[in-house]
């Protein structure tokens, strides 16, 4: 049993929670590829068995999220478990359709974004979290991120609210994000629902609840061998295969990249990595040869 499940996480579920559910009804280890707030719902692609090595493979994708901003008010951990620290007034104008789509395009673009201190980036071995809890405010420095596209969904001019879409990089906090588009505004605001709807090449259509896991496991699996499926084969002989699976780098007419690694018989046997024209095994699937 190796490869990827979508799990559409609930609210109330940590990351963990739901990796520690998985692995106790598949029996297999389980890893997830980021963690997603407990306050957060949507897609958490875990790894299951010889799956856990795809990791590498996919910590850089990009995100999509749709996203709820309060506005008027201002919480310590910038969402809504947090303590109210602030309130400012929203005034009417702010609530024309057109100044919102205006503003949420502002933020299309590279730029730096400081992450919230309420976050578990780890700062001289301590998660940020940690020093947020004991009172402290260390020294946090921006990092670099993307917003590739942000959409206006719709509003509330009565309950001072604005939902969004937005494409990211990884990195990306949307708490500090609403945050901003509050400021922007001229008030301001906190993130009040999160749904994850896209990581990469995985979709919220292709998740289930933990609840289904055991009913629809099987439909929704993403093998290995199905998550390399338009990846070019190499066609190897046993001798070949051999020599692979033994750590031998071979040498190879082709460009660099990530190849399916076949048999003889056009069986899947792991995947292969090609740099300077040598291929080397990467996460072998056989369990014997």
């Amino acid at each position: 049993m190796d490869g990827i499940i979508i799990i559409n996480k609930e609210k109330g579920w940590t990351s963990n929670d739901v990796v520690q559910k998985v692995k106790y009804i598949t029996k297999e280890k389980v890893g997830h590829t980021g963690t997603l707030d407990p306050h957060a719902t949507g897609v958490l692609p875990l790894l299951i068995g010889k799956g856990t090595c795809l990791s590498k493979y996919l910590i850089n994708h990009d995100k999509e999220y749709i996203a709820t901003i309060k506005l008027g008010q201002k919480t310590d951990t910038a969402d809504s478990e947090g303590t109210l620290i602030e309130e400012k007034e929203v005034n009417q104008e702010i609530f024309q359709k057109e100044n919102i789509k205006n503003i949420l395009k502002s933020f299309i673009g590279a730029q730096s974004q400081i992450p919230p201190i309420y976050s578990a980036i780890k700062l001289n071995g301590k998660k940020l979290y940690e020093y947020a809890r004991e009172g402290k405010t260390p020294e946090i420095k921006p990092r670099n991120i993307t917003i590739y596209d942000m959409d206006l969904i719709g509003f509330s001019a009565e309950d001072k609210e604005i939902k969004y879409r937005v494409k990211c990089s990884k990195g990306t906090y949307i708490r500090t994000l609403s945050e901003d588009i509050a400021c922007s505004l001229g008030t301001v605001g906190f993130m009040k629902e999160l749904e994850r709807v896209q990581v990469g090449e995985f979709f919220i259509e292709q998740a289930i609840k933990i609840s289904e896991v055991q009913e629809k496991f099987e439909e929704y699996f993403i093998t290995i061998d199905k998550f390399f499926a338009n990846n070019e084969e190499v066609i190897l002989n046993f001798k070949q295969l051999s020599r692979l699976y033994n750590g031998v780098k071979l040498s190879i007419d082709k460009e660099d990249g990530i190849f399916r690694v076949c048999d003889e018989n056009g069986q899947f046997v792991c995947v292969g990595v090609v740099e300077n024209q040598k291929l080397k095994r990467d996460i072998w699937i056989k369990e014997q040869f």
